[in-house]
């Protein structure tokens, strides 16, 4: 276990911001990671856990505790059950499992982070989220002392939530476990519109899972959604705003903000979110309301790859960053009444 003083943060973040912690630990085992959230416990010292750093905004006054790096590793695939130790890089363990020509996470490819954050957000793209496939998650419970192992239900999983994010002070993921599918070497059911067109497909076609996964690294390299250090537009969080999900009023309201500020003949996407409920795009609303590809001046912009992303120029602060935030979600707000929320998780900040 590896520990520093008034540690850097910004360059374990995907945004490279954020000011420096009072304490940084770098954890290689669950045990060493176990110690040391016991120790914060213990002494009651703010404690910041940090995998991949891809979902993190920081202050720029940075963290007062001690902030948690989890670098545990381990991949253990037994037919089509997989269990990842919570520091294994995501997307590396994607390209494993279809490799191995197995189905079920195939279209989650080039997704930034660690494997333990993807249950915490029930990270998902392209028609796939983890929640379809997670079987178990292994984690500290704070309140207890314990370790728990929790089941799917328990996870209690719904668009980009689920029970660790209801709850962040409580559980610290140690691993993860999934059922995939053995489709002799085929995709899961292709589900997303845009995928399907990539592959010339119809939606629920299946295809070569090696051939989904190079597609959807396509279609996220074209967005700036796949880390390359030489480009300013991966600098971020991916998607900063999540999709909105309307009750059948508020989708009502929304409409009728969008004839009155497009006209009669717009129609804004609309996908069920359930009984009650329709999900529309941020990224259209951000477009809409006039926050197009490389909006902004200063050293945070929106990406000139999609409007989904915000990022950093390369010497923006994270009050830059936070600035533009408020400026996209305040104009989309005036113009259609809907209140974007941010997906990245904010810490000694508020958006």
């Amino acid at each position: 276990m590896q520990e520093r003083h008034d540690a850097p943060l910004a360059p374990l973040t995907t945004f490279r911001l954020g000011g420096p912690a009072r304490r940084l630990i770098t954890a290689t085992t669950d045990a060493e990671v176990i110690a040391a959230v016991r120790e914060a416990d213990e002494t009651g010292t703010p404690l910041l856990i940090i995998g991949g750093g891809s979902n993190l905004v920081i202050s720029d006054k940075g963290f007062d505790g001690t902030a948690l790096r989890i670098a545990t590793t381990g991949f253990t695939l037994d037919g089509t059950a997989l269990e990842l130790a919570a520091g294994e890089n995501w997307s590396d363990a994607v390209a494993r499992t279809v490799e191995a020509g197995l189905a079920g996470v195939e279209c989650l490819a080039g997704i930034p982070g660690s494997a333990g954050a993807t249950p915490i957000q029930n990270v998902g793209a392209y028609g796939q989220d983890v929640a379809q496939t997670i079987t178990e998650v292994v984690a500290y419970d704070r309140r207890t002392g314990e370790t728990v192992t929790l089941t799917n239900a328990e996870c209690a999983f719904s668009y980009r939530h689920s029970r660790f994010k209801q709850d962040p002070s409580r559980y610290v993921v140690l691993r993860v476990r999934f059922e995939l599918e053995d489709a002799e070497g085929l995709s899961a059911p292709i589900r997303y519109p845009e995928t399907a067109r990539a592959l010339g497909v119809e939606a629920g076609d299946r295809v070569p899972a090696a051939r989904a996964r190079e597609t959807v690294l396509k279609l996220r390299a074209g967005k700036g959604m796949v880390l390359d250090a030489e480009d300013h537009d991966t600098w971020s969080a991916g998607s900063f705003f999540c999709n909105p999900i309307l009750t059948e009023a508020e989708h009502t309201a929304f409409l009728a903000r969008v004839t009155e500020h497009l006209g009669a003949d717009v129609t804004p996407p609309a996908y069920p979110a359930g009984e009650g409920f329709m999900k529309t795009s941020a990224a259209w609303l951000i477009d809409k309301a006039g926050f197009t590809k490389g909006y902004g001046s200063g050293p945070a912009r929106i990406s000139t790859k999609h409007t989904l992303a915000l990022t950093n120029r390369g010497e923006a602060t994270t009050e830059d960053l936070l600035t533009l935030a408020r400026e996209v979600r305040a104009g989309v707000h005036e113009a259609f009444g809907v209140t974007l929320v941010n997906e990245p998780v904010t810490v000694g900040v508020a958006l």
